[in-house]
């Protein structure tokens, strides 16, 4: 396989309330790969009209989500932050991979089934074809690495096989080309760290989410400290205390959900938390958790509310990014077409 540099690409849907779950899961991590990595930061709003969106809620959350991005740490000046809608090429590449990707591979995709329930005959084809946009988005770029949660690993894994199969099925031509092997990597998925999947508050057997009906399942983004403590005090447990080994958290969700949240949040392992707070009732911890939370997120809200009460900088910094992006994205988009054989 041909040598690509390092770059990384990933992007949030814009469907407003962001979450611990986004943050812990997402975004921590963008911001930690800034120091080592050439980064592209995306709000994916074609993916966002999937489902239907109420245009001026979704312009609000455009904007929210650039509002995190810039208030979590991402420096927009070093690093690229757009939104997919301005770059056309997300939507030209997808067509392009539409043509590659099989039905079959499309029809495995566990997201669709769930978000389209029962009522599959009636989900848009945009939902069903997701997949090939979210492969556009990543080798529009020619990204090789992606941090992605676990729900999204299943889409990536496709990326690579629509990537393989262009770079085979165009093999000659990319050769002829000068392009060596391969025209696109085959991305890598970057999961790590103690919370990768954070789960409901007030079931952990859920992953957290802005559509439960309870907001005390979620801490947003927005939360003030004290309703951040509340949520903390809250959130569900079981009579136990704390084990001191990590295999006592098995069959115990939300008291692994609460010590995960904890150790992502203070850069610690799983088992450093239980070293310190094993064999201690929840009262205790649940204090410790509120406080390290209110600290760690409270800023984070502050800042949000800063940007998003000046639009016009939000939207300077995305038009500046999607000129960054389409620079890119245009040249990979050339050499698609002249592998494919388009006249230009």
């Amino acid at each position: 396989m041909a040598n690509f540099s390092e770059r990384v690409f990933s992007g949030v849907q814009p469907t407003g309330n962001l979450h611990l779950g986004n943050y812990l899961g997402a975004i921590l991590k963008f911001v930690e790969l800034q120091e080592t990595h050439d980064c592209i930061y995306c709000v994916v709003d074609l993916h966002a009209v999937t489902l239907p969106q109420k245009p001026e809620e979704l312009k609000a959350s455009i904007r929210e989500v650039t509002a995190a991005f810039l208030a979590c740490g991402i420096d927009a000046n070093k690093h690229i932050i757009f939104n997919q809608s301005q770059v056309a090429e997300h939507a030209e590449l997808a067509w392009v991979f539409n043509c590659i990707a099989r039905i079959g591979w499309l029809n495995r995709m566990t997201q669709f089934k769930e978000k389209a329930g029962k009522d599959r005959e009636n989900a848009s084809v945009g939902l069903y074809a997701y997949p090939c946009l979210m492969a556009a988005d990543i080798l529009a770029y020619r990204a090789t690495h992606v941090p992605v949660g676990e729900d999204q690993k299943q889409h990536l894994e496709l990326t690579r096989d629509v990537a393989q199969k262009f770079n085979l099925d165009y093999a000659a031509s990319i050769a002829a080309l000068g392009f060596g092997e391969a025209f696109f990597p085959l991305p890598q998925p970057l999961i790590q760290g103690p919370a990768t999947r954070v789960m409901s508050l007030r079931d952990g057997s859920k992953k957290m989410s802005k559509s439960d009906v309870s907001d005390y399942s979620r801490i947003n983004l927005t939360d003030s400290a004290d309703v951040i403590a509340q949520k903390i005090r809250k959130a569900k447990t079981d009579p136990a205390p704390l084990p001191s080994e990590i295999e006592g958290l098995k069959q115990r969700p939300e008291a692994e959900n609460l010590v995960s949240i904890f150790a992502a949040l203070n850069g610690q392992t799983k088992q450093d938390v239980l070293k310190d707070f094993g064999g201690g009732n929840f009262s205790t911890f649940k204090t410790a958790l509120a406080e390290l939370a209110v600290e760690k997120l409270s800023p984070i809200g502050a800042e949000m509310a800063r940007f998003k009460a000046d639009p016009a900088f939000i939207d300077g910094i995305l038009v500046d990014g999607a000129a960054r992006a389409r620079a890119l994205a245009s040249k990979t988009m050339t050499c698609v077409k002249d592998i494919l054989g388009f006249v230009r």
